[in-house]
C-alpha cells in the first residue's frame, strides 16, 4: 500500500495537523535562518520529455475558458511543496478550487478526528498479535508522535502508517502541495470545494478490513528501512513528474493490496469525472488531486479525453532555491 498513498486526501489533513503542530514547537531562531537561506533562486531545468509534468489544462467541449487539473503529493518537505509560475498563472485564470476534500471547511477538518477512528471499539491490540502489538508500541514508544500511542490504539490502522510517513520525512517541516495551493488561491479569496467529505473518505477505510490494514501497519515497521527507500523512490518520480513511472509504482502495490486499486483510485476518478463534466462547464476550475490519479487507461487525464475535453501538458518547472541546490 506504500504507493497508494498519494490518492487519499483526508491524510493531507491528517499530515498537516501533525506538521503544523510540530513546526510551531521549533524555535524561531532555526525558522528564520532557514528563510533567510532561500533568498537565492536558480532555474530549474525543464522535465525531458514534454509529457512530464503534473499541470495540464482543459479544453474544447463547449469551455469558453480553461480550466486545469493539476497531480498533488500530500506530503513532502516544506521546500518541495512550492508551486510553480504557471501553477499560480493557473489559479490565478480560473475562478474556483477543487481538491479531494473542501481544504478550507473547517467542519471538514475538524471531521477528521471523529472518522478516524475503528468502528465498533475496535483496538490495534484485538487485530494482530501480541508480540507485534508489543513492536508497534515500541516503534510509537520511540518515535513520538504528537497523538499520545493510548490515544491511536483505536485509530484506523492506515492513519498510524500516515503518521509513520510524518514522521519518516527526512526535514524539520513537511508540507502538502494542497496547502500550497490553498495558501495562493486564498490570496485571491477564490472559492474551495470538495470533491468528497471526509466521511466518505475515511469510509473507504471502513471497506478495507482492519485486520488487513493492521498487517500492512506491521510490515511497515518491521520492514522500515524498505519503507523509507520506497518512499523516497516515490518522491523522486513525484518531483520528476513522470507520471508514467507514478503509475508503474502505484499498479506494482504491496501483495494483497491489488484488488484495492478500484475502490481507492479508479472508481473515485469515474466518480469524479461525473461531477468534473458539469462542474468545468460552469466555472474556469483548477482540479488538484493525488497524482496517482492522473496517469492511466482509467485516470483522470484519460477519463477528460474520453467525456470529450481536450488536455495539454503544461510546464511546470518549479525554481530551485539555494538550499535545494546545495542538497543536491
Amino acid at each position: 500500500m506504500r504507493k497508494i498513498w498519494i490518492s487519499i486526501g483526508i491524510l493531507a489533513l491528517v499530515s498537516s495537523v501533525q506538521g503544523q503542530t510540530k513546526s510551531s514547537a521549533k524555535t524561531t531562531s532555526k525558522t528564520s535562518s532557514k528563510s533567510s537561506a532561500t533568498k537565492k533562486v536558480a532555474v530549474k531545468k525543464p522535465a525531458a520529455s514534454a509529457d512530464n509534468t503534473l499541470l495540464w489544462e482543459i479544453t474544447g467541449n463547449g469551455l469558453k475558458k480553461p480550466s486545469y487539473i493539476f497531480g498533488t503529493m500530500h506530503l513532502l518537505c516544506e521546500e518541495d511543496a512550492r508551486l510553480s509560475p504557471n501553477l499560480k498563472k493557473a489559479i490565478a485564470s480560473t475562478n474556483q478550487i477543487y481538491f479531494e476534500i473542501d481544504m478550507d471547511d473547517f467542519a471538514q477538518t475538524m471531521g477528521t478526528l471523529k472518522y478516524i477512528r475503528m468502528n465498533d471499539n475496535t483496538k490495534l491490540s484485538d487485530l494482530i498479535t501480541p508480540e507485534e502489538y508489543a513492536r508497534v508500541k515500541k516503534y510509537f514508544t520511540e518515535n513520538p508522535s504528537i497523538i499520545p500511542f493510548n490515544m491511536m490504539e483505536r485509530f484506523k490502522p492506515f492513519m498510524l502508517t500516515a503518521l509513520i510517513s510524518e514522521a519518516g520525512m527526512a526535514c524539520e517541516k513537511t508540507n502538502g502541495m494542497e496547502m500550497s495551493i490553498l495558501e495562493e488561491a486564498k490570496k485571491s479569496d477564490k472559492p474551495i470545494k470538495g470533491l468528497e467529505t471526509t466521511e466518505y473518505q475515511a469510509g473507504l477505510f471502513d471497506s478495507i478490513p482492519y485486520a488487513n490494514q493492521a498487517k500492512e501497519l506491521v510490515n511497515y515497521i518491521d520492514s522500515i528501512d524498505t519503507y523509507k527507500k520506497n518512499a523516497a523512490e516515490l518522491l523522486t518520480v513525484y518531483k520528476k513528474q513522470d507520471l508514467k513511472k507514478m503509475e508503474h509504482l502505484t499498479t506494482k502495490s504491496d501483495p494483497g493490496m491489488e484488488k484495492y486499486l478500484d475502490l481507492l483510485i479508479y472508481n473515485r476518478n469515474r466518480h469524479w469525472m461525473q461531477q468534473l463534466a458539469f462542474i468545468l462547464r460552469t466555472e474556469p476550475t483548477l482540479v488538484a488531486v493525488g497524482a496517482g490519479h492522473l496517469p492511466g487507461e482509467d485516470g483522470m487525464l484519460n477519463l477528460l479525453k474520453k467525456a470529450g475535453f481536450t488536455v495539454k501538458p503544461i510546464a511546470n518547472i518549479v525554481p530551485v532555491t539555494s538550499v535545494q541546490s546545495k542538497k543536491s
